[in-house]
């Protein structure tokens, strides 16, 4: 009894956190394939006299046919996916190459150099659009992916989150005796600092594929062609200015969950990792 009564006090505030969070969730997919006649008809599904009391045929899947017949959504998809999966690759290998320099090398200038990572964590992102879209411009990078993808291939936090990992996560010891058994640098950083380093690329990979797939400002400031838009950018162009279907809406917003939610349910095990690597000394 003692022990029941225990798993109940333990899991059962733990229970109800779950089913809040996920409540969200569930009012999106039922909309999704809700009529419109229906969708402020009831909260969930439709009531009727099926299965559970629920009304089948009412559900229908035209939301989402008409997101990749009519409107094309599948080109938006892929412009996410495209735009998404490079930057977070690239991202994370230059702050995975950057904070290994500031971590393991000795250089004129270093600290100076680490002192300026720091203080750029400070300045907020919007203070940088108006910079940015003039380098941009100079550039002829304008309506372009490069010009997304090259501003963020380095970021200030990564390179500084990298530094951390690898000051306490790869023994100067290993990297010596790579060098004596004639590794090279790059042989080296490839395969034997990634790899000690792991969770924290996961983590990172996630934190930055997220913020990529989300990324709502910057497109519609660097690129000027409707066509190109990623799917965020392309979900808000479904509201109209005088009439809403809402059920376009929360179907768009299913398909913009779906292949991130995915990408978390692979890499959990290495967020978590990530982000509590260096908690615990030794």
């Amino acid at each position: 009894m003692k022990r029941a009564t225990r798993n109940i006090l333990l899991y059962g505030p733990l229970l109800i956190a779950a089913m809040v969070t996920l409540l969200p969730l569930a009012y999106l997919l039922t909309a999704s394939v809700k009529s419109r006649e229906d969708f402020f008809a009831c909260l969930f599904l439709p009531s009727g006299n099926g299965f559970f009391g629920v009304a089948w045929d009412h559900l229908t899947l035209e939301h989402y046919r008409r997101l990749f017949e009519q409107l094309r959504f599948a080109r938006h998809v892929t412009y996410s996916v495209f735009y998404a999966s490079i930057s977070s690759v690239l991202a994370t290998l230059g702050s995975a190459m950057g904070g290994y320099a500031l971590a393991k090398f000795n250089f004129r200038g270093k600290n100076l150099l680490t002192s300026v990572v720091m203080a750029s964590l400070i300045i907020p992102g919007a203070l940088l659009l108006a910079p940015s879209y003039h380098l941009l411009f100079r550039l002829g990078l304008l309506n372009s992916y490069a010009g997304l993808i090259l501003p963020g291939l380095a970021p200030a936090f990564g390179v500084y989150l990298f530094r951390q990992a690898m000051i306490h996560g790869v023994p100067r010891e290993i990297l010596e005796s790579a060098r004596m058994d004639g590794c090279g640098e790059i042989r080296l950083f490839f395969t034997m600092v990634l790899p000690l380093v792991r969770p924290m690329v996961g983590a990172f990979l996630l934190i930055t594929f997220l913020g990529a797939w989300n990324n709502f400002i910057g497109p519609q400031i660097v690129l000027q062609s409707p066509d190109k838009m990623p799917l965020s950018v392309a979900i808000a162009q479904l509201k109209g200015t005088y009439s809403q279907d809402y059920g376009m809406l929360m179907a768009g917003t299913v398909v913009s969950v779906a292949p991130v939610m995915g990408l978390f349910l692979l890499l959990q095990r290495e967020f978590i990792a990530g982000l509590t690597s260096g908690a615990v000394k030794g």
